[in-house]
């Protein structure tokens, strides 16, 4: 890894290396914090969790061949090299950080409140057309995951399009001083954590804290259909290229048009230039992450054509509107994260489905004291958007169920109290030939329930 020799880590993190002085300049080959995935000659960052100590797999990750170790605590005869600091967490962003600025490679940082996983690989599907591109995998979005993500960086690498998650104030400073994005992308600001946040208006404030280490000669991309994000005019004089419906935009979409659950079609206008463009995943929403991909994709050079080819072969990932064609069923998992308007989004999407069509959906969570209402408001979106079932599950979920059926006493509602009791009368709530929408928070490991479906 490019100039992460022992003396350069020690010196990026505050921390004091032990050990030989022949090896401190030897470059660690890998970083992890994960005990099972050491590599020789790599560097082991033990994290002190509340239920594991990663120090107590030390003399096991260094009998595998890695190089050296982090340790918050003095090793006693340690008879390899380590670097002392005073917290591992802390020293494993402050490396991630340093590493970066030795690549010297474009960094896209994508936050908001939804979409930004299906943002990110969409963005990235369209810069691999012309740039050796590294995303962040999985939910590698914190202040953990994402110096782990930079990790995986290596010098071949051109680009890299990195997704930033938050629930609180300060976390998108901090993770935006590891990352410090060339171009700041944010897909909207919506109804997730207000139990931290407040209200959409606090989402806002800690959104944009991304910008607060943007490049001075970089760039802002943002959702210019979101009634907050509109009123960003600039940042140190950076001025945003705003993305939307509306007409008036520096990129927008017309000619939109569904092609049920194969996906959407439209035209998407920069400038001067237009161009058709299917998309292979249904829902407005992905109308919205192709304009924001064509415009990082004219941000970085792509023609036209390059752009175009991205955008069509968008693949979907597990937990994000992923389909499975089983034998009975067409299973639409959605499971990984879930959020108000997440939600009606999905639901949206359902009902141009093939078949009967079935939501199953459990509770979200950090909406704050809205709690209820929020899943009350999902309640009533399911009664009229041309669902034929629909199952909740959860303690939240019920008041959902409840304002779906008073909202529409002819929908069909089955409400369960949690997943143990779901998933064993699931077999007899589902028919052949339905399409099934599985949404919920990841607390919920609805990942159970879509496994039991492909089963039944």
């Amino acid at each position: 890894m490019k100039n992460l020799t022992l003396a350069n880590i020690a010196k990026a993190c505050g921390g004091v290396y032990h050990g030989p002085e022949n090896k401190k300049d030897i470059q660690v080959s890998s970083i992890t914090t994960d005990s099972r995935q050491i590599q020789p000659e790599g560097l082991f960052v033990p994290i002190a969790g509340e239920r594991v100590d990663g120090h107590t797999f030390i003399p096991q990750v260094m009998e595998k061949g890695a190089l050296a170790t982090l340790s918050e605590r003095p090793l006693e005869g340690a008879q390899y090299p380590y670097i002392q600091v005073q917290s591992s967490l802390q020293a494993v962003k402050d490396i991630a950080e340093f590493y970066l600025k030795q690549l010297g490679i474009p960094v896209v940082g994508i936050t908001g409140s939804v979409g930004k996983t299906s943002t990110k690989e969409m963005i990235a599907s369209v810069l691999k057309e012309k740039y050796k591109t590294l995303k962040t995998q999985g939910n590698f979005n914190n202040e953990l995951g994402l110096p782990l993500t930079v990790f995986r960086l290596r010098e071949d690498d051109q680009i890299a399009v990195l997704e930033m998650g938050i629930s609180d104030f300060g976390e998108m400073t901090r993770l935006a001083k590891i990352a410090r994005p060339d171009t700041c992308v944010i897909t909207n600001i919506g109804t997730c954590h207000l139990e931290f946040l407040g209200d959409r208006d606090g989402v806002l404030k800690a959104k944009t804290e991304i910008f607060q280490y943007v490049n001075p000669d970089g760039h802002i991309v943002l959702n210019g259909d979101d009634d907050k994000l509109c009123t960003v005019k600039e940042y140190h004089g950076i001025k945003p290229v705003f993305f939307g419906m509306d007409q008036g935009l520096p990129v927008y979409a017309d000619e939109v048009k569904s092609l049920g659950l194969k996906g959407m079609s439209c035209r998407i206008h920069m400038g001067e230039e237009s161009f058709p463009v299917k998309i292979p995943m249904p829902g407005q929403h992905m109308i919205y992450n192709a304009l924001a991909a064509a415009a990082v994709g004219r941000i970085y050079g792509l023609t036209i054509p390059q752009i175009c080819q991205g955008i069509e072969s968008y693949e979907s990932i597990s937990g994000r509107f992923h389909m499975i064609d089983t034998e009975k069923y067409l299973i639409v998992d959605d499971c990984y994260n879930a959020n108000p308007m997440s939600m009606k989004a999905s639901l949206d999407v359902l009902k141009d489905a093939d078949g009967r069509k079935v939501a199953i959906l459990g509770d979200m969570g950090e909406l704050g004291e809205d709690e209820i209402a929020l899943h009350e408001g999902v309640g009533s979106h399911a009664a009229k958007c041309g669902i034929d079932l629909l199952i909740c599950c959860g303690s939240l979920s019920g008041y959902m169920a409840q304002k779906a059926k008073q909202d529409n006493p002819s929908l069909d509602v089955i409400y369960e109290p949690d997943r143990e009791a779901l998933l064993s009368k699931i077999g007899s709530y589902v028919k052949e030939g339905d399409t099934i929408l599985v949404k919920a928070s990841h607390f919920m490991h609805f990942e159970e329930l879509v496994n039991k479906l492909q089963k039944v």
